[in-house]
C-alpha cells in the first residue's frame, strides 16, 4: 500500500485533480495499492504500515505548508521509502536540515543528471515539466543527482531511500515514480487494485474522497 500525501493548501476535488490524482493513476496503473491522505490529517508515524510515501505537489503560489512544517515531524523517523515531488522534495529537504532558495522555473526544463541512480533516466539529460517558486539546497550529506540550468533538480539520502525531484514526474518523467516503486516492492492486488478507501469510478479513473461531492 502506497500512501499518497496531499500538500496542497485546501484539501479539495480541483487540487486533488491536479497534483494527486495523475501520481495516482500512475501507482494504479502498476497494479499497486493506494490511499490519499492531507498532510493536516496525518498523525504522528505516518508512515508506518505503508510501503512507500509520496509527497504530492502543490499550484504554483501555493505555500501554504511552509507554514506548517511541524506536521511533518514525522519524516524523519519514517521507515519507508519516500519520494518528495516538488513541495514534497522542499519539505523532504527542510525536515532534514537543508534550506530553501528562491528559484522560480515554469515550464518545460533541460534536467542535467550528475550521476547514475534508482529512479531517474540514465546521464546525461532529460526534459521534464516545472512548476516551482522554490529550489532547495539539500541537506549536509545528501546527494545532488540532476541540476537544472537555475537549481537543484533531484536528491537522495546517503544511505536511507529518500528521494525529492523538484519537477513533476507525472506529467513528462512517469517512469520516476514506477522506478521507485520497484524499490519499494509494493504489494499488489490481483486485477489491479486501488486504495480501498478510495476505489476506482466507473469509468476507471481514481476518485479520491470528495470528488463527487464538492
Amino acid at each position: 500500500m502506497i500512501l499518497l500525501a496531499g500538500l496542497c493548501y485546501r484539501d479539495s476535488a480541483l487540487l486533488r485533480s491536479e497534483f494527486v490524482r495523475p501520481v495516482a493513476r500512475v501507482v494504479g496503473r502498476l497494479g499497486v495499492e493506494w490511499t490519499y491522505c492531507h498532510y493536516s490529517r496525518l498523525p504522528d508515524g505516518a508512515g508506518d504500515g505503508y510501503d512507500a510515501v509520496i509527497l504530492c505537489g502543490t499550484a504554483l503560489k501555493d505555500t501554504g505548508y511552509l507554514r506548517e512544517i511541524g506536521r511533518f515531524s514525522w519524516l524523519p523517523e519514517v521507515p519507508v521509502p519516500v519520494l518528495g515531488i516538488c513541495a514534497g522534495m522542499q519539505v523532504l529537504s527542510l525536515v532534514h536540515g537543508g534550506t530553501l532558495r528562491p528559484a522560480c522555473e515554469i515550464g518545460m526544463e533541460e534536467v542535467r543528471v550528475l550521476c547514475k541512480n534508482p529512479i531517474l533516466p540514465p546521464p546525461p539529460s532529460f526534459s521534464a515539466y516545472e512548476l516551482h517558486r522554490y529550489s532547495c539546497v539539500p541537506p549536509p550529506g545528501w546527494k545532488t543527482l540532476a541540476v537544472s540550468k537555475n537549481c537543484v533538480q533531484a536528491v537522495s539520502h546517503p544511505e536511507l531511500p529518500l528521494f525529492g525531484v523538484l519537477f513533476h514526474p507525472e506529467v513528462r518523467n512517469e517512469s520516476v515514480i514506477e522506478r521507485f516503486l520497484s524499490l519499494a516492492n509494493p504489494g499488489k492486488e490481483k486485477g489491479g487494485g486501488w486504495g480501498q478507501d478510495v476505489p476506482p469510478s466507473g469509468d476507471g479513473q481514481p476518485v479520491l474522497p470528495g470528488d463527487r461531492d464538492e
